[in-house]
C-alpha cells in the first residue's frame, strides 16, 4: 500500500503581519515534522494574511513577502511544505502556492480561477494561472491548486488527474456562512469520487475585518470518504496517515450539535480577533435590557473576558422598571461591570436648547432620535477616556429597513450581530442560556415585546411588521434576489412588502456609515451586497 503522512496546519494568520505569520508559519512545519508529518499544508496567501486588499498594490508589500517566502524555505527541511503567498512574474502578480522541500522552492502553483462575487475581488489584483503541474512527494504524485480551482469540475482536479495525480491539495481561505462547511465536504467528496482522487482541503481560521474563517479543514480518500476533519473556528495541527490506493483509517472531530452552536462560535471568534487584532484590550456596550445588548455582551465575554467587557446602563424618562432590572440581572449573571449615566438632564437640555427652533411643531422622531444619539455620545466618551472599543448592537432586521438611529445606536466601533436576523438572535440567546444549564440572559428578555423606550408606550410593532412576517421578507429580497412577485408568493400581503421593501432601498445611505460586522449569512451588507445610496429603481 502507499501511504503519505499529512499535516494540516488550520492557523490564523493576520493580514499584513508578515514577521508573525512567518513565525507561525516556521513553527508549525516544526511540530509537523516532530509529528513525522511528509507533507505540510498552509491556507491560501498564509504569508501576507487574507485578504490583503489594496495592500497589494503597494510593490514593497510584494518584495517584503517575497522575503518572508524566502525566511520560510530556511525553515524547512526533509518535510514538504505547501504555503500560500503572492508570486510576481513580469510585472504581474499571482495569488500562488510554494512547494518547499529541502530548503528552496521546488515549485509555485498559480491559482487559475479567481472568484470576483461575493466578497471576493481577485481580478482587481491577480492574474490568473495557467498551468496545472504535478509533482512527486515520496513516490507520491500530487497536485496542488487553490480554493476556487476546485470548485470547476473541468477545472484544474480533473487536468491534474488525468496527469495522474493520486492525491490534491487545496489551500483555502473560504470565509464562513451558516452551514457551508457541509457545502464544501460534499463537493469535495463528490469531486474525489468522481476523479478517483484523495483530496486534501486546507482552510484557514480567524477572524479579518467583516469577515469569518472557520477551519473544519479535512481530508477525503479516492472514495470520496471523510478520513479527518479539523474542528470549527480553533487553530489546529492535524494529523492524518493517507492511504493512497486503500482505506484509511477515520479521526473525525465531530460538527456543532446545531446552527446556532456553529453561529455563536463564528461570532465569538470574529469579535475576539476584531478586538484583538487591532490592538484592544477592553470593550464597552450600551445595556438596555433588550435581546440585542444581551446576546452582544454574552458573545463579547466569551470572546474576550468578562473582565474585559463593561456595560452602561443610560436610562431616559421612557426606561421601563423592567429594562433596568434587566440591565442589572444580565450584568449580574455574565460577571461583569456595569455603569449607569442618567440621561434624563442632557435630554431636557436638548429640548430646552431646541425649543424655540421647533416652536408649534409636534414632537416626533427628532426627539426620540436624540436620546439615541446622546447614548451614542456617552459611549463613545467612554471610549475615548478608557480606549475602549464601542460594540454596537443592532441586528440585520433592524439594519435592512433603517430602523436604527445613525450617529446614536449605530455609533461605534464594531457591529457583533449586523448580519444576524432577529428571529435568529431569540436562536441565539436561547442557545446561549442552554449551553449554561441556567438562564445567563434573563427569561423575560426573550418574552417580553421589543421596543426602543424612546416615548410612551413604544413598540417595534408600532414601526415593523412582527419579526417573523418581517425577517423572512427581508431574506427573499436582501439575499436571494427575490422580485416582487416572488416575494409575494412567500404569502406576504402587498401593502407588507412594499413597505419593508422601500424601509430596505431607503436606508442604504445609513448602512453605508455603520460600522464594520461579522459575516453569518450567505449575503451581509457591504461587501457582499453593494447597492447605490442614489438609485431611482423600484422593483414594485
Amino acid at each position: 500500500m502507499k501511504s503519505v503522512r499529512i499535516a494540516l496546519a488550520q492557523i490564523n494568520p493576520t493580514v499584513g503581519d508578515l514577521d508573525g505569520n512567518v513565525s507561525k508559519i516556521c513553527d508549525h512545519i516544526k511540530r509537523a515534522g516532530e509529528k513525522k508529518a511528509e507533507i505540510v499544508l498552509f491556507p491560501e496567501l498564509a504569508v501576507t494574511g487574507y485578504p490583503p486588499e489594496d495592500l497589494l498594490l503597494k510593490p514593497h508589500f510584494i518584495a517584503d513577502n517575497l522575503d518572508a517566502l524566502r525566511q520560510i524555505e530556511k525553515a524547512t527541511g526533509d518535510i514538504t511544505a505547501v504555503v500560500g503567498f503572492v508570486d510576481r512574474k513580469d510585472g504581474d502578480i499571482y495569488n500562488a502556492a510554494a512547494i518547499i522541500r529541502d530548503r528552496k522552492t521546488i515549485g509555485v502553483y498559480h491559482k487559475i480561477h479567481l472568484p470576483n462575487y461575493g466578497v471576493f475581488d481577485e481580478y482587481r489584483y491577480f492574474k490568473e494561472g495557467k498551468e496545472t503541474p504535478v509533482y512527486y512527494v515520496n513516490d507520491i504524485k500530487i497536485g496542488v491548486n487553490i480554493c476556487e480551482d476546485i470548485w470547476y469540475p473541468e477545472g484544474p482536479v480533473k487536468v491534474q488527474a488525468s496527469k495522474g495525480a493520486e492525491l490534491i491539495l487545496n489551500i483555502n481561505a473560504s470565509p464562513y456562512h451558516m452551514g457551508k462547511a457541509h457545502f464544501r465536504e460534499d463537493m469535495v467528496s463528490k469531486m474525489a469520487e468522481d476523479n478517483n482522487v484523495a483530496i486534501a482541503y486546507l482552510n484557514t481560521v480567524g477572524g479579518q475585518d467583516e469577515l469569518v474563517f472557520d477551519g473544519a479543514s479535512f481530508i477525503t480518500d479516492r472514495n470520496g470518504e471523510i478520513i479527518i476533519r479539523g474542528r470549527q473556528f480553533e487553530e489546529e495541527l492535524i494529523i492524518a496517515e493517507v492511504i493512497i490506493d486503500g482505506r484509511s483509517e477515520t479521526c473525525i472531530s465531530p460538527r456543532p450539535d446545531s446552527i446556532e452552536e456553529e453561529v455563536y462560535g463564528a461570532l465569538v471568534l470574529g469579535t475576539r480577533d476584531y478586538v484583538n487584532k487591532n490592538n484592544f484590550k477592553k470593550v464597552v456596550i450600551g445595556l438596555s435590557g433588550g435581546i440585542d445588548s444581551s446576546l452582544v455582551a454574552s458573545i463579547a465575554v466569551d470572546a474576550i473576558g468578562r473582565e474585559n467587557v463593561t456595560g452602561i446602563f443610560m436610562p431616559s424618562p421612557y426606561t421601563s422598571k423592567e429594562s433596568r432590572e434587566d440591565s442589572y440581572e444580565l450584568a449580574g449573571n455574565l460577571d461583569i461591570k456595569i455603569t449607569e449615566v442618567n440621561i434624563s438632564e442632557l435630554f431636557s437640555s436638548y429640548i430646552n436648547v431646541l425649543r424655540d427652533k421647533f416652536k408649534g411643531l409636534h414632537e416626533d422622531i427628532t426627539e426620540e432620535n436624540l436620546q439615541a444619539r446622546i447614548r451614542g455620545n456617552i459611549l463613545m466618551a467612554f471610549s475615548n477616556k478608557f480606549g475602549w472599543l464601542v460594540l454596537t448592537t443592532g441586528n440585520k432586521s433592524e439594519m435592512s429597513v433603517g430602523y436604527a438611529t445613525l450617529y446614536g445606536d449605530m455609533a461605534g466601533g464594531f457591529a457583533v450581530i449586523k448580519d444576524v436576523p432577529k428571529t435568529f438572535v431569540y436562536k441565539l440567546c436561547k442557545w446561549r442560556n442552554s449551553k449554561e444549564g441556567k438562564a445567563m440572559i434573563p427569561e423575560r428578555v426573550l418574552w417580553k415585546e421589543p421596543s426602543a423606550e424612546l416615548k410612551p408606550g413604544q413598540k417595534d410593532i408600532d414601526t415593523l411588521p412582527p419579526y417573523d412576517v418581517l425577517d423572512p421578507i427581508l431574506k427573499a429580497y436582501i439575499e436571494d434576489d427575490k422580485s416582487f412577485d416572488e416575494i409575494l408568493l412567500l404569502g406576504c400581503e402587498q401593502a407588507c412588502a412594499e413597505k419593508v421593501i422601500r424601509m430596505v432601498d431607503r436606508s442604504e445611505y445609513k448602512r453605508r456609515q455603520s460600522p464594520p460586522g461579522i459575516k453569518i449569512t450567505p449575503k451581509a451588507f457591504g461587501r457582499d451586497r453593494r447597492f447605490p445610496i442614489t438609485n431611482k429603481y423600484r422593483s414594485y
